[in-house]
């Protein structure tokens, strides 16, 4: 995925988290961001990233978005490695 497409794709899923009163919150106080810095860093390569390693923590939000949105399953998470930080990790 290049990364233009997956700034578009994390956008669409912060948008999606932003909808949603119960979940908006849960993200706010995991990454420490306020809804304040939400407008003022998402257009930032890194920032969007952190909202695709959050939606990536639950199965049930990723089925939810990629549903909601008409996404394969793994569409978050090639966009996740399209972003700054997303190389895989080996660990061996």
């Amino acid at each position: 995925m290049q990364a233009d497409r997956a700034e578009t794709l994390a956008a669409e899923a912060l948008g999606w988290l932003a909808a949603d009163d119960d979940l908006i919150g849960v993200f706010l106080g995991a990454t420490g961001t306020s809804a304040g810095d939400i407008q003022a860093q998402a257009a930032d390569p890194d920032f969007l990233a952190s909202v695709l390693d959050f939606l990536l923590m639950d199965d049930a939000w990723i089925v939810a978005f990629c549903d909601a949105r008409g996404l394969p399953y793994d569409a978050p998470g090639r966009a996740r490695a399209a972003l700054p930080g997303g190389a895989q990790v080996h660990w061996t």
